[in-house]
């Protein structure tokens, strides 16, 4: 035991005096959870838009100052002719336009209808049917108020609640995919790349021929990253908590557990690409091509299984992240306890134990 920890403050002392491997291990999960947590976010606030009053009423001015008032918009200009305002669509300089035809309050008060042109960029369809479903709320709002005095015989009003993530931030869906995402790569790039290095240098037959056991050199080389990903994990959930004002909502014990069995399960995947290869450029390679894409794809962080393919949602079942993308939502967002997130914690003890008994059967005390 004596001479694993050697061997395990030997890799630390590797690890720590490069600067590049620290960049890696603690400069891309923070680059990442603010990208994700700030840049790259499906809210949309202060969207540039432009309001065309003709009517010039008390209706269209009320409706004017309840999207003013919004956070999702932000009104540039309240008069503009077809001409400026095509000509700011072409330029970006707003993405929507709300239109009051004249006697607009007239029409609504005496002929019960009223038209309002809502125009948007469409050049992204996502971004302009949000914008328009924003507005479209707004003003349904405002008629919901009106028809209150209206005597009507039946009338169905739809109560919309949405659980755990009233506000519809964007955080709840990125930190959980952020941590999936950094902790896979910089376990299995970090693991694979280590031991594949001893092999290049020629160590790793120095290594292998000294008293100490074979699998505890390997061993030797994955504690460390297992240690400094742990760190990242905390990193990233303390800056959600106070950076994005995420809290956790489950345990925060179970919540690092689960992130140890995922990182141990990453570990061995590095392992097992290390067994694979022989030089440290095609180790990279592979984890970074094979790991991020089917993490980004197939967890459920960017886009929604239940949408792809059938044969897609069978083989999103094998790749681990999906499955600790599960458990972190569960416990961060919802504060669901084990018992909501055994079946996913079998899954990723499963895969974490069949990599590591294929990593033994495939390891060769000899180097070719």
């Amino acid at each position: 035991m004596k001479q694993f920890a050697t061997f395990v403050k030997k890799e630390f002392y590797h690890v720590l005096r490069d600067r590049r491997t620290l960049l890696i291990l603690f400069g891309m999960p923070l680059a990442q959870i603010l990208i994700f947590g700030f840049a790259l976010t499906n809210e949309v606030k202060n969207a540039h838009i432009v309001i065309v009053d003709h009517a010039r009423d008390d209706a269209s001015k009320s409706i004017t100052e309840r999207i003013g008032a919004s956070n999702y918009f932000e009104i540039r200009e309240e008069v503009m002719d077809r001409n400026r305002m095509e000509s700011a669509f072409k330029e970006g300089q707003i993405r929507l336009a709300v239109i009051f035809p004249v006697n607009f309050q007239h029409d609504l008060f005496h002929q019960n209808h009223a038209p309002i042109q809502v125009i948007a960029d469409a050049s992204d369809p996502n971004y302009a049917t949000t914008l328009t479903s924003y507005v479209s709320s707004i003003i349904q709002d405002y008629q919901t108020e009106l028809n209150e005095t209206a005597a009507l015989p039946y009338r169905i009003t739809p109560q919309i609640r949405m659980l755990y993530n009233p506000q519809l931030k964007g955080a709840p869906n990125f930190v959980p995919g952020v941590m999936a995402l950094v902790l896979m790569l910089v376990s299995v790039m970090m693991t694979a790349i280590s031991i594949v290095r001893e092999k290049e240098t020629g160590t790793m037959e120095i290594l292998l021929v000294s008293p100490f056991k074979p699998i505890w050199v390997i061993l030797s080389k994955a504690v460390p990253y297992l240690i400094l990903s742990l760190i990242n994990v905390l990193s990233i959930v303390l800056m959600s908590v106070f950076v994005l004002q995420l809290p956790v909502a489950g345990s925060w014990v179970l919540l690092f557990a689960e992130s140890t069995l995922f990182i141990v399960t990453s570990l061995t995947l590095g392992i097992f690409i290390s067994i694979k290869t022989k030089s440290q450029q095609v180790a990279m390679l592979i984890s970074l091509m094979g790991m991020l894409l089917p993490t980004m794809m197939f967890s459920g962080f960017m886009f929604p299984i239940e949408n792809m393919p059938l044969a897609l949602q069978v083989f999103s079942n094998v790749v681990p992240a999906k499955w600790f993308y599960i458990i972190v939502k569960s416990i961060m967002i919802k504060g669901v306890g084990f018992a909501g997130i055994w079946k996913e914690t079998l899954i990723l003890l499963g895969i974490a134990l069949f990599f590591f008994v294929v990593s033994l059967k495939s390891f060769k005390i000899r180097l070719e």
